[in-house]
């Protein structure tokens, strides 16, 4: 009989794991994710939101788990889904996304890649010094157990989707599934583990109440048609409860200007190190900090304003609601790294700065045109034998197609003794 051990997690309660999944627990790539901050730097603001990736990563088993119950999938699917939504944020460096854009700038890799590079042995996880030895990869374990690590890796980074993107194409008024996708939906769908984990989870440690969400009345509507993961119409307003709550957290927590300001602090600190820093998917958000502060220079002295909170403050912001399509079509351009960097440096050297102290922060180009999280929003309805989007059937997941995550556009922040000179500057040369 293989060990069993029963965590009790703050969100799900006791969850139990054995066999396979406790082998993979148990590796040091998963307990780096013990020292990463799930929410980045938004312990800056919500102080409460010390919570890891680790956390995360076990909520997101514990509830893959139950959808396959639910579902009645077959002892395959159900472990391949859930050792997928164990291990789908192995890739994660320090601080989680904050630093996704640098490293891929970088190094040419998004977390997705490096976890299926660390899955399958191609990357290490585990930095030289701590003198640690692995009889076996994570693939070869999988193997070892009767899973096709192949398989775990494709439902980490392939969601199967229709050529627009979206999970639905309709003909007639009907839509139609022409593959079984039901696996990827429970990691890559409208309504899949993952976000409804991360929602409930980063409420819960931030105090924020946007993220309420009646997850039992969801998981009792879930079904399968035609090989696919849909909704019961008695789940419609269970499942505009995670729309709306989806919504709110993205405009109150994950793009709170606060917590923009910090993130992109770091990220100018990482910049600043310009050699060194390779195996980063080995570090914790810890490592990162200690190498940061030790490589001196502008690094050093922007972590030290992270760690004693003299962050940054708004020079100049422009909101969304406040812009028209010509005005937001201006801003567009600066969605490119390239012209982005060249116009922090313009401002500085107005200003008689480094361009280190000069943020210009905007919308990646498909946030700016409310474009990012329309795939969401396309939950497919079962009613009477056939599935429509739940747009067919709710007025507030149509209005949330169109709704930015973002409620502004653009904003430069710098440090507080400049503000106005930053402001003059980044008026006559943004809006001039």
């Amino acid at each position: 009989m293989s060990q069993t051990k029963v965590i009790h997690d703050s969100i799900h309660g006791s969850v139990r794991i054995d066999g396979v999944f406790l082998l993979l627990l148990e590796r040091p790539e998963m307990q780096r994710l013990m020292g990463i901050h799930q929410l980045g730097m938004g312990h800056m603001v919500f102080p409460g939101a010390n919570h890891t990736r680790f956390e995360h990563c076990l909520g997101t088993y514990a509830l893959a788990g139950k959808m396959a119950d639910i579902l009645a999938l077959e002892r395959e699917d159900r472990d391949h889904v859930r050792a997928a939504a164990l291990l789908h944020d192995l890739g994660h460096a320090p601080y989680s996304h904050t630093l996704e854009e640098v490293i891929m700038r970088r190094w040419g890799i998004d977390h997705m890649e490096a976890t299926t590079a660390l899955v399958m042995g191609r990357m290490s996880g585990i930095p030289s010094w701590a003198d640690l030895h692995m009889d076996s990869t994570i693939a070869e374990t999988l193997v070892d157990e009767g899973l096709d690590p192949n398989r775990v890796c494709h439902l980490i980074v392939s969601p199967d989707k229709g050529p627009d993107g979206n999970l639905l194409t309709l003909d007639g008024g009907q839509a139609h599934f022409g593959n079984h996708s039901y696996l990827n939906q429970i990691m890559h769908g409208p309504v899949d583990a993952d976000q409804m984990d991360y929602l409930l989870r980063d409420a819960h440690y931030t105090g924020v109440a946007h993220g309420a969400i009646d997850i039992e009345r969801i998981l009792n509507t879930i079904t399968l048609h035609h090989g696919d993961m849909v909704v019961e119409k008695g789940g419609v307003v269970a499942v505009e409860g995670l729309m709306v709550a989806r919504a709110l957290m993205y405009t109150s927590v994950y793009f709170h200007k606060t917590v923009r300001i910090a993130e992109m602090m770091l990220c100018k600190a990482l910049d600043s190190a310009e050699e060194g820093l390779e195996g980063i998917h080995t570090m914790t958000d810890a490592d990162l900090e200690h190498y940061l502060l030790s490589h001196g220079g502008r690094s050093r002295e922007i972590m030290l304003r992270l760690r004693y909170r003299k962050l940054y403050k708004r020079a100049m912001v422009r909101y969304t609601s406040d812009l028209s399509e010509d005005e937001l079509d201006c801003f567009l351009p600066l969605t490119d790294h390239e012209a982005r960097s060249a116009t922090e440096r313009a401002i500085a050297e107005r200003c008689g700065l480094h361009s280190s102290e000069v943020i210009l922060d905007i919308p990646c180009r498909r946030e700016l045109l409310c474009d990012l999280h329309k795939g969401k929003t396309e939950v497919p309805v079962l009613s009477d034998g056939r599935v429509r989007p739940i747009s067919r059937y709710s007025p507030i997941a149509k209005a949330l197609q169109t709704r930015a995550t973002h409620d502004w556009a653009v904003m430069v922040s710098c440090p507080a003794e400049y503000r106005q000179e930053v402001t003059r500057a980044a008026e006559r040369i943004l809006l001039g």
